[in-house]
């Protein structure tokens, strides 16, 4: 290869000019300063106390922070998820009562007992505008740390009845 090897080649670019060029196998040394530190006892590059000062603080702002927002938002999820649950057990129980009639005879209260004992319902009929409808209103109920909370779902259904 002419111009010399690659190797060469490197170090010709590396080294400045009229540094002279190393035979191979050769090292150049470097001559160091007489007010330098050996290189062993050279200092590396770290943070600073202060620097490790300001991050710790700025964890300690930020984490707890963080948490109550994580913590927020699973109680939020919580919430909205027993609400969920407790529009499905109504719409399935006001299904119920209206498919078999139940507003007429049955017992208009009870839990849902042994799947969501922590539910109750409730329902009530009230006449509709003094006409053969009446107005079907089933509750669910649940406690939530220390908190009453309701999902209420109503229906006409026809009675065949005049007010």
């Amino acid at each position: 290869m002419p111009g010399g090897s690659l190797t060469h080649r490197a170090r010709d670019l590396v080294q400045p000019q009229g540094a002279g060029s190393c035979a191979a196998g050769q090292e150049t040394r470097r001559a160091t300063s007489p007010g330098a530190p050996p290189r062993a006892t050279r200092r590396r590059p770290a943070f600073t106390l202060i620097e490790i000062l300001a991050t710790l603080l700025l964890v300690a702002i930020i984490l707890p922070v963080a948490v109550s927002g994580i913590s927020l938002a699973l109680n939020v999820a919580g919430a909205s998820k027993r609400q969920t649950e407790a529009a499905a057990l109504a719409q399935a129980k006001l299904a119920e009562i209206v498919a078999y009639e139940q507003w007429h005879t049955a017992t208009l209260a009870g839990d849902f007992s042994p799947d969501q004992p922590q539910y109750r319902w409730a329902a009530q009929v009230t006449d509709w505008q003094g006409t053969r409808v009446q107005q079907l209103d089933v509750q669910v109920l649940w406690n939530d740390r220390g908190q009453d909370h309701r999902v209420t779902l109503s229906t006409l259904v026809y009675t065949g009845n005049s007010g």
